[in-house]
C-alpha cells in the first residue's frame, strides 16, 4: 500500500496570501530601484523621483533636517554610552562630534572662508549630505520590499552553485552577498559575523565577504551615480558595478592576504539535492514569505533603521569627507598615494589619469571623494570613478571600522592591502568598460 507522507522534496501549494506577500513586494522593490521613469523631462528610477519630489517639498526645510539629524547623530553614541564599547567606536564618535561642528559652521556661515569655496563645504552639504539624508530612510523603506518578501532567499539558493567554486564561500554566503549589495554593508557585516561566531563560517570566507561583498548599497550607488550626472545610464552602471565588484572579489581571494588565511569550521553547509534547485529556491522564497513581517511593520523597522543609519554616516561623511576634500585640494597626500595607480590608468589613454589616480586614492578616506572630485572629468573617467569607488569596498569613514568591530581576525594592515589589490583589480576592468560606455552612448 502507498504511503500516504508528503514528499520533503516537493515544492508546497502556495496560498494565494503567500504568492501576494512574494510577488507583490518583491515586485515593487524592483519597479523602485531598477525600471528608468520618465518624468518633468527627466528619466531614472521612481527612487530617485521620490526624493526629487520630497527635496523639493521640504525647500530650505532640508538643510536644518540635515543638521538635526547631524546634531542627533554626534549625541547618539554619548547617550547611549557606545562611543565606550571599543577604541574604534571612540575615535568615530569624535569625527561625529567633528561633523557635528562642521555641519553648524555649514548651516551659519560662520568659519574660514576657504571653507565655503563652491568645492568645499557648500558642495560637500549640498550635493552629498542633504541626499544621503533623505535617500538612505526612504531607500531603506523600499528596501524592505527587496529583502523581506522571499526574493532574496530564492536569489540566494540560485546562486549557490556558483560561490564555493568562484568565490571559494559556501552557498549561504549568496544570501549575505545580496544583503550587502542590496540593503547595506552593515546589514551584510551583522549577518556575516553571526554566521562566524556560529562557526558556519571559517575566517577566510568570513574575511571575503566582509571585504568583497560588504560595500555600500544601491541607495549610496543612485548618490554616486547622481553627483556624477550617471543616472541617464542608470541600469548600465549598477549592472557593471555589480559585474565588477563580483569578479574582483573572485580575483581577490586567489591572492594573498585572503588566500592564506585559515579556512577551518565547524558547520559545513549541506549541498541542494541534484535536480532540487528550483524546487528548493521555490521552497526558500515561499517559506521567506510565509514569515514576513505585515508590510505596515516592516516599513516601520525598516525607517527606524534607516534613520539610525543615517544618523551615523552623516556626521562622518561631513567630517572625514571634508578632511579629504582638504587634503586633496591643500596636501600631496592623494597624489602620492595615486602614483601607485598612475601607470595603469595612463595605459589606457584616460585624458583624466592624472586627477583619477587621485581621486581613486582618496576613495581610501570616504568612497564619496572619488564622485565628488571628479563630477567634471569626461565620461570614460567619471564612469570610472563611480564604479571603483563602490567595487574597491573599503574605507574609512564607515566600512573598516564596522569590519573591526566585529570578531573577523582582519587587521588594518591587511585590509589596507586587500583595498589596494581590489581598486588595481578594479581600474584594469572599469576604465574598459567607461570606454565601452561612453561609446555606446555616443
Amino acid at each position: 500500500m502507498p504511503s500516504s507522507a508528503p514528499d520533503p522534496l516537493r515544492s508546497p501549494s502556495p496560498t494565494p496570501k503567500q504568492l501576494f506577500k512574494l510577488f507583490i513586494p518583491s515586485a515593487l522593490g524592483i519597479l523602485v530601484f531598477f525600471v528608468p521613469i520618465s518624468m518633468d523631462g527627466r528619466r531614472t528610477i521612481l527612487l530617485d523621483h521620490l526624493v526629487t519630489g520630497l527635496r523639493a517639498l521640504m525647500g530650505s526645510g532640508v538643510t536644518f533636517y540635515a543638521l538635526a539629524v547631524i546634531l542627533a547623530g554626534a549625541i547618539y553614541p554619548l547617550w547611549t554610552q557606545r562611543w565606550r564599547t571599543s577604541h574604534t567606536e571612540t575615535v568615530l564618535t569624535m569625527f561625529k562630534i567633528i561633523g557635528a561642528i562642521v555641519a553648524i559652521i555649514a548651516v551659519t556661515g560662520w568659519g574660514p572662508a576657504a571653507l565655503f569655496a563652491p568645492d568645499m563645504l557648500p558642495f560637500l552639504f549640498d550635493k552629498l549630505v542633504i541626499s544621503v539624508g533623505l535617500i538612505v530612510p526612504m531607500g531603506a523603506i523600499f528596501l524592505a520590499l527587496l529583502i523581506n518578501y522571499g526574493l532574496m532567499e530564492g536569489v540566494g539558493v540560485l546562486c549557490q552553485p556558483l560561490m564555493r567554486p568562484i568565490w571559494r564561500t559556501p552557498g549561504r554566503s549568496a544570501i549575505d552577498a545580496v544583503a550587502s549589495f542590496v540593503g547595506s554593508y552593515s546589514i551584510g557585516l551583522l549577518i556575516t559575523n553571526r554566521v562566524y561566531l556560529a562557526g558556519r563560517y571559517s575566517a577566510r570566507e568570513a574575511a571575503i565577504i566582509a571585504t568583497g561583498f560588504s560595500t555600500v548599497s544601491a541607495t549610496f550607488m543612485i548618490i554616486v551615480a547622481k553627483t556624477l550626472n550617471l543616472m541617464s545610464m542608470w541600469n548600465l552602471y549598477f549592472w557593471l558595478t555589480l559585474l565588477i565588484t563580483f569578479i574582483v572579489t573572485a580575483i581577490s581571494v586567489r591572492l594573498p592576504p585572503l588566500a592564506m588565511m585559515d579556512d577551518q569550521k565547524e558547520d559545513a553547509e549541506t549541498d541542494v539535492p541534484q535536480g532540487q534547485r528550483l524546487q528548493q529556491a521555490w521552497r526558500e522564497s515561499l517559506g521567506a514569505a510565509e514569515r514576513a513581517p505585515r508590510l505596515g511593520d516592516s516599513v516601520m523597522t525598516n525607517l527606524r533603521e534607516g534613520m539610525l543609519m543615517t544618523m551615523s554616516i552623516l556626521p562622518s561623511i561631513l567630517s572625514v569627507g571634508l578632511l579629504g576634500l582638504l587634503l586633496a585640494k591643500y596636501t600631496p597626500v592623494f597624489e602620492w598615494v595615486g602614483m601607485i595607480f598612475y601607470p595603469l590608468i595612463a595605459l589606457f589613454g584616460i585624458d583624466e589619469a592624472h586627477q583619477l589616480s587621485q581621486a581613486v586614492a582618496s576613495g581610501l578616506a570616504e568612497m564619496f571623494l572619488p564622485a565628488l572630485l571628479m563630477t567634471d572629468a569626461s565620461l570614460p573617467a567619471r564612469f570610472t570613478a563611480g564604479v571603483v569607488s563602490v567595487s574597491s569596498v573599503l574605507f574609512f569613514s564607515a566600512s573598516i571600522p564596522c569590519i573591526l568591530s566585529t570578531r573577523i581576525p582582519l587587521s588594518v594592515g591587511r585590509i589596507v592591502m586587500i583595498w589596494l589589490i581590489r581598486t588595481l583589480l578594479s581600474l584594469a576592468l572599469a576604465i574598459p568598460a567607461g570606454l565601452m560606455v561612453a561609446a555606446i552612448v555616443d
